[in-house]
C-alpha cells in the first residue's frame, strides 16, 4: 500500500490563531495501481466538483517521507514521483494553485515533480530536511547502505514473527522505543504499528535502497529555475542531510531562502514537533495567503 497525505483547505482555514475546526476526511483510492490513503483537510470532498462553491483557492499538497517496477514499479523512487503527478492530474483541477510541502525524500520527489510538470501552478515549495543529494555518502547513508542494498531480506523473518504478536503487545513495544520523546504524537504510535507488517517493511526497505543508489547529485538546474518558489529547511545535526550540505547549497544559491534550524528539531520531526513545524510553515507562506 502506498501511503500518501494530502493537506488542503480554503486559505481562510489556515490563518494563524483560527479556532475553527477544519473537517478532516480520509479515503482510499487507486492511483497508478496502488491503493493510496488520502487525507483531506478542508470544507470539501471533491475538488473536481465544479459547482461546489466552497472549493479552496489554494491547495497544500504534503508529500511525506514515504514508507512504502517505471509505473510498474510504483513503490520505487521513479514510480512514487509519477504516482504523485498522476494523483494531481486525476484529482485536482489544472488551474488550482499549489503549495507543495516535502519532507526528507519527499523533497526530492517535489523537485522532480516541478521538473517533470512545469505546468503545475506551484506558488511555493517547502522542503523540510531535504534529502536531495548524496544520500549514500551522508553519515546515516554510510551506515545503512550496505544493509538496505544487500542485506535487507534478512530483516523479513523477524518482522514476520513479530507480526503475530497481539496488538497491545505491539503498541507497548512501540511506546517503549519512543519513550525518549518529550511529547510523542499519538498518530506516530499508530503509524509505527505498520512496521510490524512484512509488506510494509519490504516496501520501505526497497524504496530506501533505491534512494541510496539514485539520489546522488543535487539537481541545481531545477533549483535555479524555481529558486524564488523554494524554501529549504536544514537541521543542525541531521545525519541524512548534514550541515555541510546546507553550507554548500547556501554558497551556490546565496539569494535562495535556505534556512538552518535553530530549534533543535530532529529530522523525524513528525514524532514530536509536528505542531511546531506546522506553525512555522504557516508563517513562511503567509505572504501567499494574504494575496489570495
Amino acid at each position: 500500500m502506498a501511503a500518501d497525505m494530502l493537506g488542503a483547505g480554503a486559505a481562510e482555514s489556515t490563518r494563524p490563531g483560527s479556532e475553527e475546526q477544519v473537517p478532516l476526511y480520509e479515503e482510499f483510492i487507486y492511483c497508478c495501481g496502488a491503493a493510496t490513503q488520502v487525507l483531506k483537510c478542508g470544507p470539501w470532498k471533491d475538488l473536481l466538483e465544479t459547482e461546489n462553491k466552497t472549493l479552496p483557492r489554494l491547495l497544500f499538497l504534503i508529500i511525506p517521507d514515504t514508507d512504502i517496477k517505471e509505473l510498474e514499479d510504483v513503490f520505487g523512487l521513479h514510480g512514487q514521483i509519477e504516482h504523485k503527478l498522476d494523483f494531481l492530474r486525476k484529482n485536482v483541477p489544472k488551474d488550482m494553485k499549489l503549495v507543495l510541502i516535502g519532507h526528507s525524500i519527499g523533497c526530492y520527489i517535489t523537485l522532480e515533480m516541478m521538473k517533470r510538470a512545469s505546468e503545475l501552478q506551484v506558488l511555493r515549495s517547502v522542503l523540510l530536511f531535504p534529502t536531495i543529494e548524496r544520500m549514500a555518502q551522508s553519515p546515516q547513508g554510510k551506515l545503512l547502505t550496505p544493509v538496505l542494498c544487500k542485506l535487507r531480506y534478512i530483516l523479513y523473518m523477524p518482522v514476520c514473527l513479530l507480526s503475530f504478536l497481539p496488538e497491545r503487545v505491539k503498541t507497548s513495544m512501540v511506546r517503549f522505543v519512543l519513550r525518549g520523546l518529550k511529547c510523542p504524537d499519538e498518530a506516530s504510535i499508530v503509524t509505527s504499528l505498520n512496521l510490524f507488517s512484512v509488506d510494509c517493511v519490504a516496501n520501505v526497505l526497497y524504496m530506501a535502497s533505491q534512494e541510496m543508489m539514485k539520489v546522488v547529485e543535487r539537481d541545481s538546474t531545477t533549483i535555479k529555475q524555481n529558486l524564488k518558489k523554494l524554501i529549504f529547511y536544514y537541521g543542525v545535526a541531521d545525519n541524512w542531510c548534514p550541515q555541510q550540505y546546507f553550507e554548500e547549497i547556501k554558497m551556490d544559491f546565496p539569494d535562495g531562502d535556505i534556512r538552518l534550524c535553530e530549534k533543535g528539531i530532529r529530522h523525524a520531526f513528525v514524532l514530536d514537533a509536528s505542531r511546531e513545524m506546522a506553525a512555522m510553515i504557516t508563517d513562511w507562506v503567509q505572504d501567499i495567503l494574504t494575496r489570495l
